[in-house]
């Protein structure tokens, strides 16, 4: 284990009156947590007051102004990312909340709950404007289409269906799974949704009819996410057989396959189009009809990752995480530089990076895609000043 970055991670989530903390903290003008922690030693270390139950998702708002999580105690809560104070708090589910995104303006959240229906919430004033109901089972995820005037809907009824946001009535029914929809999501252009199943497989969808466009075949579990990359020729999946597949959904062919030994969840494609974000870190996204191999890391613009029990920057260790603050369910913003945590013991923290005063190291090309740090002159002269 590297011992700076530990060291880093001592001084972070150390109480405000420890010894170490007053001596030391201030040189980390780097990295800043949210809620602030304890001001003494305690057996708990931060939980923020809201949820009371396991958080089962946390997702930015498009400006990374507002986080909304989703939980086991039945509620949705905002909160906002610079202070790490609740802002709300969005009750009417009568059974635990499984997701809950915003809408492309962040002007509306949706929730996806046990009690069988998808609710849209009002960001500024908390009320609910809308229940959508026709679910027969479980809703285990929503998500708004781009231009925000559709949601889609996956559900252990093993529909997918799709809902007007203006009105809240449903306007498409996708069926054809034969077990559960664990996710659905529509690609950049709204013309197709791909929805993942308990059945094993992905299926994509044309939302203007309604019509099966695809079946993505050749996972051996239950299939648990899928997404489209911004340019939206491919789709990623992931799968309890503890393997990422990337598709061609042109030919319905599989490009790829990632064996990573181990379950992944809660993928997302960085806006670079290139980068996969997952729970164990990042993937690139293979290119298609190219001789050219996979793109160049480097030629990307550094952003912050989770890879297993570490804080990543430009693909390099930067902050190891305590058992208590490792992601249950996380999330990136767009600048990729703010993280969204809800962790297994029910706490919601933010992690930002200002790359204006990040040592030098962090912002250099990493010649190693294992996540090594980089320990170049200008970093030990940074080290040095810690006096460790």
């Amino acid at each position: 284990m590297a011992p700076l970055q530990v060291y880093y991670s001592g001084l972070l989530f150390a109480p405000e009156t420890s010894l170490i903390r007053a001596g030391y903290f201030e040189k980390l003008t780097w990295i800043s947590l949210r809620p602030t922690v304890v001001d003494v030693w305690s057996s708990l270390i931060q939980t923020l007051e809201g949820h009371t139950r396991g958080v089962y998702s946390a997702m930015f708002s498009p400006d990374g102004k507002l986080v909304a999580s989703a939980s086991d105690d039945k509620t949705v809560r905002l909160w906002d990312t610079s202070t790490g104070k609740q802002c709300g708090a969005l009750e009417g589910h009568s059974r635990e909340v499984n997701t809950a995104v915003f809408s492309p303006n962040g002007k509306l959240v949706a929730s996806a709950s046990d009690d069988k229906t998808v609710r849209l919430w009002d960001t500024s004033t908390g009320k609910q404007c809308g229940a959508l109901e026709g679910h027969t089972r479980e809703v285990n995820r929503a998500v708004f289409s781009p231009d925000g005037k559709l949601v889609a809907s996956a559900s252990d009824d093993k529909t997918v269906r799709l809902w007007d946001t203006s009105t809240g009535k449903q306007c498409g029914a996708l069926e054809g799974h034969t077990d559960w929809v664990t996710t659905a999501v529509f690609s950049p252009d709204r013309k197709l949704v791909a929805s993942a199943s308990k059945d094993k497989t992905v299926r994509l969808w044309d939302t203007s009819t309604g019509k099966r466009y695809g079946a993505l075949e050749g996972h051996t579990d239950w299939v648990r996410s899928a997404v489209f990359p911004p340019d939206g020729k491919l789709v990623a999946s992931t799968s309890d057989d503890k393997t990422v597949r990337f598709w061609d959904i042109t030919t319905k062919t599989t490009i790829e396959i990632i064996e990573p030994g181990c379950y992944i969840f809660g993928i997302k494609f960085y806006q670079d189009g290139m980068h996969l974000y997952t729970n164990k870190g990042v993937l690139l996204k293979p290119r298609l009809h190219s001789r050219g191999g996979n793109q160049d890391p480097a030629q990307t613009t550094p952003f912050v990752h989770i890879a297993d029990q570490w804080v990543m920057y430009n693909m390099k260790k930067l902050l190891w995480l305590p058992a208590d603050y490792r992601p249950h369910y996380l999330d990136v913003d767009d600048t990729g530089k703010q993280l969204a945590i809800a962790t297994g013991s029910n706490r919601i923290i933010f992690i930002s990076i200002d790359s204006t005063t990040l040592p030098p190291a962090y912002l250099l090309p990493s010649s190693d895609s294992s996540g090594a740090v980089i320990a170049g002159k200008d970093f030990l002269t940074f080290v040095q000043r810690l006096k460790l």
